[in-house]
């Protein structure tokens, strides 16, 4: 059974750092993507960053230079940095993992950041 991992989530004020960390077991293949979502209250789940097998990478255009989405096949984990944070990118983490044409989430983990 494939399971995908969060952790690193937590409250922090403006302009400080995270890293999130998703971690996938149950599972011996690579995944083809790996990516962050995120959702905020009220809202829908928008992409953050997605990163391939081969490490290409796509943002939001709202977290480009700020947020730097990184993964390690041979742990099956994805990280993603989150620098010079902002109260707007508080919202609940979730790691999502792409295995041919079947998709797998995590649970999630909460971002709050204070103004």
């Amino acid at each position: 059974q494939v399971q995908l991992v969060e952790s690193g989530g937590g409250l922090v004020q403006a302009g400080e750092s995270l890293r999130l960390s998703c971690v996938v077991s149950g599972s011996i293949f690579t995944f083809n993507a790996m990516g962050w979502y995120r959702q905020a209250p009220g809202k829908q789940r928008e992409l953050v960053a997605t990163i391939t097998s081969g490490g290409s990478t796509n943002y939001a255009d709202s977290v480009k230079g700020r947020f730097t989405i990184v993964r390690d096949n041979s742990k099956k984990a994805a990280y993603l940095q989150m620098n010079s944070l902002k109260p707007e990118d508080t919202a609940v983490y979730y790691c999502k993992a792409d295995l041919r044409a079947v998709s797998f989430w995590g649970q999630g983990t909460q971002v709050a950041v204070s103004s």
